[in-house]
């Protein structure tokens, strides 16, 4: 059974909230591609907000993109 592809702009807000989790820059954004740069932006804010919230490791499990 074939594997669909991935959506690209959900990869991109994936990426976005990984790097915003973890701290990094908003400046660390790959893409020059309006679409995809506001994406991953809106991904990274949500990381950036969670992690001032305190949902890192274990206590923000929920929240992960990558499990829904």
């Amino acid at each position: 059974m074939k594997r669909q592809k991935r959506d690209r702009f959900q990869r991109a807000y994936v990426h976005g909230y990984k790097a915003g989790i973890t701290g990094r820059s908003r400046d660390d954004c790959p893409s020059q591609d309006v679409n995809m740069r506001e994406y991953w932006m809106s991904g990274w804010r949500e990381g950036r907000g969670d992690q001032w919230a305190g949902m890192t490791g274990v206590s923000g499990i929920h929240k992960n993109p990558m499990v829904m």
